[in-house]
């Protein structure tokens, strides 16, 4: 589509080192006489990474769409009380800050530069019960998503430096509550059920191919999880995950409302063998739901499920072999989809809208040895 002769192939690369620590400290108390407890702690991350795209012939580089060092810091401070106000009422009040800070060095210097943001997101949790070993709970708060540097610091399209690119916020503000049970009404059974909000300022949509970052509309999730988990000997454990959530747009666009690539619905399974010591095995379903791949609902990508296992045996001595088997079943299924246009040899010049895949691996192994001390 893009170049006739060589065909429009890439490679992309993505080298990168990071460094992270994460501090807190408790202290349990008394406020108004009541139990409390109070928590201040830190989390600190720096990112040195290497990135590139690449026009490629054959897996053979043939120019560079763009190449950036990227070095991003992060820190956020947080504190939170938890207070039992009565045997059956427990509120938790809490404030954290992040500070982010990242420079650009890219191949085309008007896509260089530094850019910083400062968010502050306070939340609050209140728990009725427990009631007979089950509890209610009511969340809410604000967070926000990071975007990548390279939107935050663009200037021109990395393909056409001749086209103007806008850069997008280096943070995005993000508001969210769920109310929910959890109980462990039952010997060795937990389960939760809760339903949630989530609203996003934008979604952010990364278009791989041509190497820009995009700012979308804002967003709303609403969806139900219900989490479980059954533990009946101590060396056997089930677990089921199931989440349904509804994903739009919240700004009306004739385009449409759905998000591209949003699943409706994401579930997880799991059998767990074995004990500290001898033979363990485990196995795992994993499935994600049809996701739409344009805004109009028009074109979807199918279910994709897989199975994984694990079978290994612990020694006395604390060695520890393993084998994993990975997509058990050799599903043919799609990692990720994506619908636009492209163009195959003997094709209209203005190509054909269509899907794009990336497979899911065929079957794999992999034998690990290990050592506790």
């Amino acid at each position: 589509l893009d170049d006739p002769d060589n065909g429009d192939q890439f490679q992309q690369s993505d080298k990168r080192k990071i460094l992270g620590l994460n501090a807190s400290h408790l202290v349990r108390h008394q406020l108004a006489g009541l139990p409390s407890e109070t928590t201040i702690g830190t989390q600190v991350r720096y990112d040195d990474i290497a990135v590139g795209l690449f026009k490629t012939v054959q897996r053979t580089p043939l120019s560079t769409v763009r190449a950036d060092q990227v070095s991003e810091s992060s820190v956020g401070i947080y504190a939170k009380n938890t207070t039992q106000w009565t045997d059956w009422l427990k509120v938790t009040l809490g404030v954290r800050g992040d500070f982010f800070t990242a420079s650009v060095a890219s191949d085309n210097p008007l896509n260089s530069g530094a850019t910083s943001a400062f968010i502050v997101s306070p939340k609050a949790g209140i728990v009725f019960g427990p009631f007979d070993k089950t509890e209610f709970y009511l969340n809410a708060g604000m967070g926000y998503h990071s975007n990548d540097a390279r939107g935050a610091t663009i200037t021109v399209n990395p393909a056409d430096p001749t086209t103007p690119q806008a850069a997008v916020p280096l943070l995005v503000r993000s508001k969210g509550a769920e109310i929910g049970v959890r109980s462990q009404r039952f010997r060795g059974f937990d389960t939760s059920l809760a339903l949630f909000i989530l609203d996003f300022d934008s979604e952010l949509v990364f278009v791989g191919d041509a190497g820009t970052t995009e700012a979308s509309r804002p967003s709303r999730r609403i969806g139900v999880e219900w989490t479980n988990s059954y533990r009946p000997t101590s060396w056997a454990a089930f677990d089921l995950d199931l989440a349904f959530t509804q994903a739009r747009f919240s700004d009306y666009s004739s385009e449409g409302n759905l998000i591209p690539g949003a699943p409706d619905f994401v579930g997880s399974a799991g059998i767990t063998l074995g004990a500290d010591t001898g033979w363990f095995g485990a196995l795992r379903l994993r499935s994600l739901g049809p996701r739409p791949l344009t805004s109009d609902g028009s074109v979807w990508s199918s279910f994709t499920t897989t199975l994984n296992g694990r079978i290994g045996y612990v020694f006395d001595s604390g060695i520890k072999i393993n084998l994993d088997a990975y997509n058990l079943l050799n599903t043919q299924g799609s990692q990720i989809d994506y619908y636009y246009t492209s163009r195959l040899p003997g094709e209209a010049a203005e190509g054909v809208a269509d899907r794009h895949f990336h497979p899911i691996e065929p079957l794999a192994f992999r034998l690990t040895l290990a050592k506790a001390f």
